[in-house]
């Protein structure tokens, strides 16, 4: 029967266990039912089946806890609840007639941490128990005393529904029948002291309100059709555009473009381009625009700035129907202290160290999870899962591994704790990261992972088995760093770094590289890339194309970052769109397709993209002319008739009858020359190609005399007779 206590705990929303008490029970043989609704007058039992009102219950407690024996009836039966309040009665299934909505093996994955279809049981999904729809919610809250739903369904009172605890693995969870996607709702949780937290967004919500309301949105995950996928093996082109969505392009007034209208404008124009991939900076829901995303409060939910899930899905399925893969950035590295997300979820440290040495991020201001707890890691690495399989994504960037990989990231000596051996790695991340890439793998063999990994950590792309980290590919931190400091100095400079262009193929096939010109070179003072090239403004933009050039022959897949094809002048604001205008002048529209030719070429011949990843794909012809600032050599695909050479004139000097050393004789087709008209440059070439004869050159037995422009790359591709 109800005591006078937990009359008390029901009306003050303290109960605990409201699943014990709440609902049809059985008392000295006969049926007994109590619900709590606040504020009704009156409310009655209606059998299911027949609608014939079998019990008035009176109220116990002024709060609305109505307790009452249903007459005649000794089994249990599918009821419902007639509900009067003031002039107006409403009928309802009571959520607390239901069995419960997790299973064994769920309940059993759960407490392990192993569930890898998290994301199916955890958060809000419409459901059917006993022939009744509705929506069923469950949240892992393992420190919390109390948690209810609450949401614009029932007032954003947290007495009507309080939740369920299933303690073998610590997730509450309730049905609420009749419910309909599209409602607004988050927890309400208190601590185990009974505190009351600020009402928390559910952390597996498929859908957000727009920032800067905080709540979540009752809407199953709109899953992409599958489409077959560009391929990404390291024998295929990989070339990446880099995008954030909110500020490629904006529509009228400075507003986000929808899903919808940022795939009818993006698609072609990266079909136009040449790229083979788009990989959007972080989708996940945000609260705060400045942060790029890479603060993120909903893991699983696209951010509502573009609109509803569905049209995201839509968008992926349109781009890899076209061949365009869709990439993501993914952030399992941190995560900031909004008191509406993660931060002490349940009153504990739940899913950050409760240790600030090893759970708040210093420079970012962000905290940490701890991936030394089974159910946090399975929170990170059913989200990897989660993109890949629902919304079909074709792989993920991971942010900041480095971040990950060390316990003294960014932390001077005494703000940092070792790991068991005394070591500076952290060795649950490096669990976690295995264990994450190995799932990936099995699961979708055909998705990349990449990691930007700034630091000399071994093997990261080499497969887990091998004792790698598993990723697919790695960002190549050291070329873009050394190339863009050699980039920025006067070309009469350059002959004294001559190394910082040579350095890269000293370890170039250690790993799976990606050479990223991203974000993170044109933000918070650093300029443009067209701003960091020398020069009076026409060596400037000779100075990008070269590098360009230089880039897509190079050793390694390609990442540009929206903008660098344009050759914008400002440095990217998230805040403003690109600077379309800028195409109106022919230097920028050249520089726009160089990027566009360079992609055709990578992609088209073999010899730059086949093997770039094997030192088989590379050799030098001449890296050491520094003095005029001159590199030569080889690309090579599986075949031996598969060959381009490739020269850069990296001063302003032209160079007539300059003569290189070549594998073979027979006629060299001209394929490329930054310094064509068609891009702004002097149009100073070779002709349409060059022969190779026998005369011995830089310690092979051909060689051709060529022309080679000023503050240019020219490619050659040889001919088979």
């Amino acid at each position: 029967m109800l005591t006078p206590d937990h009359i008390e705990a029901l009306a003050g929303a303290r109960h605990a266990d409201p699943f014990a008490v709440l609902g049809m029970h059985e008392h000295t043989g006969a049926l007994w039912v109590r619900t709590i609704q606040p504020g009704a007058t009156a409310v009655a039992v209606v059998d299911a089946a027949s609608g014939r009102v079998l019990a008035t219950l009176p109220r116990v407690h002024g709060d609305g806890v109505f307790d009452g024996r249903v007459p005649r009836r000794r089994r249990r039966f599918a009821y419902r609840l007639r509900i009067t309040t003031g002039d107006v009665t409403s009928e309802i299934d009571d959520p607390y007639r239901f069995p419960p909505v997790l299973g064994d093996t769920d309940v059993w994955l759960l407490a392990e941490g192993r569930h890898q279809r998290l994301y199916e049981k955890l958060g809000a999904h419409a459901a059917t128990l006993d022939d009744v729809s509705g929506i069923s919610f469950a949240v892992w809250a393992p420190g919390a005393g109390r948690v209810a739903i609450v949401g614009d369904f029932n007032g954003w009172d947290g007495r009507r529904h309080p939740l369920r605890l299933r303690r073998e693995c610590g997730v509450w969870e309730i049905f609420l029948p009749g419910l309909a996607p599209g409602a607004a709702y988050k927890y309400e949780i208190k601590d185990a002291a009974g505190t009351l937290l600020p009402l928390k967004a559910d952390p597996f919500a498929f859908a957000t309100e727009l920032r800067p309301a905080t709540a979540s949105i009752v809407r199953p995950p709109a899953a992409a059709t599958p489409a077959a996928l560009p391929a990404a093996a390291r024998d295929q082109p990989v070339s990446i555009y880099e995008v954030h969505t909110s500020s490629w392009q904006r529509g009228e007034h400075g507003r986000n473009l929808s899903w919808t209208e940022l795939a009818d404008r993006l698609l072609p124009y990266v079909q136009e381009l040449g790229f083979t991939h788009v990989e959007f900076l972080p989708v996940m829901e945000h609260p705060f625009d400045g942060s790029w995303g890479y603060q993120p409060t909903g893991l699983y939910a696209p951010t509502a700035r573009h609109g509803a899930p569905a049209d995201f899905a839509a968008l992926v399925r349109r781009f890899h129907a076209a061949g365009i893969g869709v990439l993501l950035d993914w952030v399992p590295g941190h995560f900031p202290a909004d008191a509406h997300a993660l931060a002490r979820f349940d009153g504990t440290c739940l899913y950050e160290h409760a240790d600030p040495r090893q759970g708040l991020h210093p420079d970012w201001n962000t905290l940490i999870y701890n991936f030394g707890r089974n159910e946090v890691r399975n929170f990170l690495s059913a989200n990897a899962l989660f993109w890949l399989d629902v919304y079909g994504v074709a792989g993920l960037r991971v942010d900041a591994v480095a971040s990950m990989l060390y316990l003294d990231y960014s932390r001077r000596p005494g703000e940092w704790i070792p790991n068991a051996h005394g070591g500076r790695e952290n060795l649950d991340a490096v669990g976690f990261i295995r264990e994450t890439n190995g799932q990936i793998t099995a699961a979708f063999p055909e998705a990349i992972v990449a990691a930007e990994e700034s630091t000399a950590w071994p093997a990261v792309s080499r497969p887990v088995g091998d004792g790698g980290l598993g990723f697919d590919y790695k960002w190549n931190m050291g070329w873009m760093h050394d190339t863009l400091d050699y980039m920025q100095r006067d070309p009469v400079h350059r002959p004294y770094h001559h190394d910082a262009l040579t350095f890269g193929l000293i370890y170039a096939f250690n790993e799976n590289f990606i050479l990223p010109l991203s974000h993170d070179e044109v933000v918070h003072g650093k300029g443009s890339l067209l701003s960091k090239m020398p020069g009076d403004r026409w060596q400037q933009f000779a100075n990008l194309r070269l590098y360009y050039g230089f880039m897509w022959a190079h050793p390694g897949k390609k990442l540009l970052f929206m903008g660098g094809e344009l050759a914008q002048q400002a440095e990217w604001n998230h805040d403003a769109q690109l600077d379309w205008g800028s195409l109106a002048d022919e230097r920028h529209r050249g520089v726009q397709r160089v990027v566009a030719d360079l992609n055709r070429l990578y992609r088209a011949l073999p010899a730059l993209h086949e093997c770039d990843c094997e030192p088989r794909g590379f050799e030098w012809i001449d890296f050491a002319d520094r003095d005029q600032s001159i590199i030569v050599f080889l690309r090579r695909g599986r075949s031996d008739d598969a060959v381009v050479i490739v020269l850069c004139n990296f001063t302003p000097v032209p160079r007539m009858l300059y003569r290189i050393g070549l594998p073979r004789a027979g006629h060299y087709r001209e394929i490329f020359n930054s310094d064509a008209a068609w891009y702004g440059g002097t149009n100073l070439g070779n002709g349409g190609g060059v022969e190779a004869v026998a005369a011995p050159c830089h310690g092979r037995d051909y060689s051709a005399a060529v022309t080679l422009p000023p503050l240019a790359c020219v490619m050659f591709a040889w001919q088979p007779p």
